[in-house]
C-alpha cells in the first residue's frame, strides 16, 4: 500500500515579530507531525526551521499609506508569486501570520483554490476597520487569537476562533534584576541605563529614532555616565542606527536583537508602538510608548480608530498604564519628562510597574505555539497515528 504524500503547508509571515511567531508555530507542528513540509515567505527564523522561502519578509515590510504606495507593484508581484506557488503545489492548508493588508488579499486567492486558511495573530479589526470581520468570516477557516478578548469578538461574527495565548510569553527571558541582565549583555553594571527601541522597519527608524536621540541627549546631560542601549532588529542595518547618533554626544551600545533583555537591563525604556511594547511591558520596567507615521496615514487612521489607546498594554489593562506620545506629542522634551517621572523609585514608578504586572496576569499561560499547532492540525488530513499528538 503506497504512503500518502507528505502534507504541505504554505506559511506567510512579514516583519521580525511575525517571522518569530511563525517559526515557533512551525516548530510546534514539526514536533506533532514530523511528516509536514513547509514553503512560503518569511525571515531568518522561518528559514532556520527548514521552511523553503520563495520570498524574504523584508520585501513587504513597509507601513503607512505614503510608504506603501511606491512599493505596491513589487508587493503585488510577490503576492502573485505566492498564489501561483500555491496553485502549483496545492498545499493542504495555509498559515497566514499578521500583515493583514497583504494576507487577507492573499487569503482570497487561496480560498478560490480551495486551500483552507489558518490566520495567526489577528488583524486588529476590533480597533479599526471592523467591517473586515465579514471578509475574515468568508476567507478564514481558523482564527488563532493572541489577545484574550478577540475570541468572543470573532465568534459573535461567526468566525471559528480560538484564543491560543500570547506567543510573546514564550519569548520572554526569566525574571532577573537589571544588574543581572546588564551582566548577560556585557553592559556596565552600575551605570544608569536607558533602553531605546525605535522599531524594526526602516521607515520607523527614520521617523522615530532622531527624536529618541534628542531625548537621550537631554537625559544624558542630567545623568552623567548614562548608558543608552539600542537592540537592533534583524531587518535593520547597524549603520542606520549609529549614523543617527552622530554629533549628538551620545554613543549608544548596540545589541543584536534581544530586545526584552535590553529592557530588563534598563532603568526605563522608550519603545515604538507595536509588538515590542507588549514585550517591553512583560519585563515590568517603566516605559514610554512613542509613535509617528506620515500625516496622511495618521489622519486616515484617526478617523477609523475605534479604541481609546494604541498600545497593547493600555488596551489589555483597559486604562492608561503607560504614557503614549504620538505624532506631535512625540517630542524630546515630552519623552524626557515622562522618563524622568518614573526613573527613580516612588509612587509613579511603582504604580506603572504594578499595572504592567496586572497585564502579564491577563495573558494566561505559556504554550501559544503548541495550542495554535493543534488547531492547525484540524485542517489537515490525518497523519500517522503515532505522531498526531
Amino acid at each position: 500500500m503506497t504512503q500518502p504524500p507528505s502534507p504541505r503547508i504554505l506559511v506567510v509571515a512579514g516583519e521580525a515579530s511575525g517571522d518569530t511567531h511563525a517559526a515557533e508555530l512551525v516548530a510546534a507542528l514539526q514536533a506533532l507531525r514530523p511528516d509536514l513540509t513547509f514553503f512560503g515567505m518569511g525571515g531568518t527564523r522561518l528559514a532556520a526551521r527548514g521552511v523553503e522561502l520563495i520570498h524574504d519578509a523584508r520585501e513587504v515590510s513597509v507601513m503607512g499609506i505614503t510608504e506603501v504606495l511606491p512599493r505596491i507593484p513589487r508587493i503585488l508581484r510577490i503576492m502573485k508569486d505566492l498564489a501561483q506557488a500555491a496553485a502549483e503545489r496545492r498545499p493542504d492548508c495555509a498559515i497566514l501570520v499578521d500583515i493583514p493588508d497583504f494576507n487577507l488579499r492573499l487569503a482570497k486567492k487561496l480560498k478560490a483554490l480551495g486551500i483552507p486558511v489558518a490566520y495567526y495573530v489577528s488583524p486588529m479589526i476590533w480597533a479599526w476597520r471592523r467591517g473586515r470581520v465579514r471578509t475574515i468570516q468568508r476567507l478564514v477557516d481558523r482564527m488563532l487569537c493572541i489577545l484574550p478578548f478577540e475570541e468572543d469578538f470573532y465568534r459573535e461574527a461567526g468566525v471559528s476562533a480560538r484564543y491560543v495565548g500570547s506567543p510573546v510569553l514564550e519569548q520572554m527571558p526569566a525574571p532577573a534584576t537589571a544588574r543581572e541582565f546588564r551582566q548577560r549583555l556585557g553592559l556596565a553594571l552600575d551605570a544608569p541605563t536607558l533602553a531605546l527601541l525605535p522599531g524594526s522597519r526602516m521607515g520607523e527608524i527614520r521617523r522615530i529614532l532622531p527624536t529618541l536621540v534628542e531625548a537621550a541627549k537631554q537625559l544624558s546631560a542630567e545623568r552623567p555616565g548614562l548608558q543608552v542601549v539600542v537592540p537592533v532588529a534583524p531587518t535593520i542595518d547597524r549603520a542606520e542606527i549609529t549614523s543617527r547618533f552622530e554629533g549628538s554626544g551620545v554613543t549608544p551600545v548596540l545589541v543584536e536583537g534581544r530586545a526584552p533583555e535590553v529592557v530588563g537591563a534598563s532603568d526605563a525604556a522608550v519603545v515604538a508602538s507595536g509588538t515590542a511594547v507588549l514585550e517591553a511591558g512583560l519585563m515590568e520596567r517603566p516605559l514610554v510608548v512613542v509613535y509617528r507615521v506620515s500625516l496622511v496615514t495618521y489622519l486616515v487612521g484617526r478617523m477609523m480608530l475605534k479604541v481609546a489607546f494604541v498600545s497593547l498594554i493600555n488596551l489589555l489593562a483597559g486604562r492608561r498604564v503607560v504614557p503614549e506620545l504620538l505624532q506631535g506629542d512625540m517630542t524630546p522634551e515630552r519623552i524626557s519628562a515622562e522618563v524622568r517621572r518614573v526613573w527613580l523609585p516612588g509612587e509613579p514608578r511603582d504604580a506603572m510597574v504594578q499595572g504592567l504586572a496586572e497585564v502579564r496576569g491577563r495573558l494566561g499561560e505559556v504554550g501559544a505555539a503548541h495550542r495554535a499547532a493543534q488547531t492547525v492540525l484540524e485542517l489537515l488530513p490525518p497523519g500517522p497515528a503515532s505522531s498526531n499528538g
